[in-house]
């Protein structure tokens, strides 16, 4: 069999680009979660389609009570400092498919990919 023939998603990485999740997005690979550590409000101004907000302080709560420990996480903040370290903490609490979403928003919405906002009207 040759191998390169059939189109591959991207392999999970702990540091991914956003090259690396659009490409399993595209694969249609359902079994990942994305997550946003901005504050709600920033979040609902604008975040990578499918993401869901779970601030970097309730992070590790949420990711507890809603995740499977073997699921693939993406995690993407304002700034890689901050992915790095809410990574660590969800690693440390027994998540071991942890990927930072190196960039973060900025990148993802600089390769012109999609985002959307949240409408918050009462």
């Amino acid at each position: 069999m040759t191998s390169g023939i059939f189109p591959q998603p991207a392999p999970f990485k702990e540091k991914s680009r956003v090259y690396d999740l659009k490409s399993r997005l595209d694969w249609g690979e359902p079994a990942l979660t994305i997550i946003d550590v901005r504050d709600r409000a920033t979040f609902n101004q604008g975040h990578i389609m499918g993401a869901i907000s779970f601030p970097s302080e309730e992070v590790v709560s949420r990711v507890n009570t809603n995740l499977e420990r073997d699921r693939d996480i993406y995690v993407y903040s304002e700034t890689d400092e901050e992915t790095a370290a809410v990574a660590t903490r969800l690693r440390e609490a027994g998540f071991k498919r942890v990927a930072e979403l190196t960039g973060g928003i900025g990148a993802w919405k600089a390769a012109d990919y999609p985002v959307e906002a949240t409408s918050t009207v009462a």
